[in-house]
């Protein structure tokens, strides 16, 4: 028996966030909606933060979507198969409690 493999290379073509949603709009026409909670320290920015994304390509040519101001990476292809932040909630509490000691 043979497993079918799909190589999908989703290019990002826009990002914008509605209510508590991420919103990717992608080059073949689709708008992933993902909750924005699936991301938390999109979840804890501003609206500026969120707004300075970049997309980059690694080294397999896959867009990674990339807000610098956070330290938050999201992989393309991670919203397509719709897989949330793998972030360890240690990492996470440290980030937050580094973002309150600077406010």
């Amino acid at each position: 028996m043979s497993i079918a493999t799909i190589d999908i290379q989703p290019r990002v073509m826009a990002v914008d966030f509605v209510d508590d949603k991420l919103s990717v709009t992608i080059a073949d026409g689709r708008t992933l909606l993902v909750p924005i909670a699936w991301y938390p320290r999109l979840f804890h920015a501003t609206e500026s933060e969120r707004k300075d994304w970049r997309v980059f390509e690694d080294a397999e040519g896959r867009d990674i979507l990339f807000w610098e101001q956070l330290d938050e990476l999201i992989p393309a292809i991670a919203l397509l198969t719709g897989m949330p932040s793998r972030e360890s909630e240690r990492s996470f509490t440290r980030w937050l409690a580094s973002r309150m000691a600077v406010v």
